[in-house]
């Protein structure tokens, strides 16, 4: 069992980042008191229930870009009128190429039907049935706030298997 002044701090380990945060997206659809997650099928968190999004690319004109072209790609939707709700910054002391700034955005209006690609099998959840338990430990702690209208920062330290060590949310509005 590793000692706790072997434990690794958040803070501590921000101090030691000397390259910028990948960035990327994260955009979930509201309507009637329901979010629309998606069942990872591959890749970076494959077999978790999250938003839509992905990596920033050098084409995409602007962090909605990112997230508009993430959510097509993925459940064939067009998102219109993003509301940008969250600054996620995750931090992985073991796999430091996995450490991002996640800009999050809701909306309730889109273009398209969710439908299900290679990557993504999306699914409506109404909002007191969301499947924390098959999400991201950080999940529970944010995603209620921003569905319920909250702007928020938020830091979070992952170690090993992707458990989540220590966090930090701050609401801004």
């Amino acid at each position: 069992m590793a000692k706790m002044k072997d434990r690794v701090n958040l803070a501590a380990y921000k101090e030691t980042i000397t390259a910028p945060l990948r960035r990327a997206t994260l955009c979930f659809l509201v309507r009637d008191n329901q979010v629309l997650l998606a069942m990872k099928k591959r890749g970076f968190a494959e077999g978790k229930w999250n938003g839509s999004g992905g990596k920033s690319k050098p084409e995409d004109k602007s962090i909605e870009a990112t997230a508009k072209r993430e959510m097509v790609e993925e459940t064939m939707v067009t998102p219109r009128n993003l509301k940008k709700v969250a600054i996620l910054n995750f931090y992985f002391p073991d796999k430091s190429d996995w450490n991002q700034q996640v800009s999050v955005f809701l909306t309730s209006e889109w273009n398209g039907t969710p439908t299900e690609t290679e990557e993504m099998a999306p699914k409506w959840f109404n909002l007191n049935e969301i499947p924390y338990n098959q999400m991201w430990d950080d999940d529970v702690l944010w995603l209620p706030k921003v569905l319920d209208g909250k702007i928020i920062e938020g830091n979070f330290l992952f170690g090993k298997n992707q458990k989540m060590l220590e966090h930090k949310i701050v609401e801004i509005a």
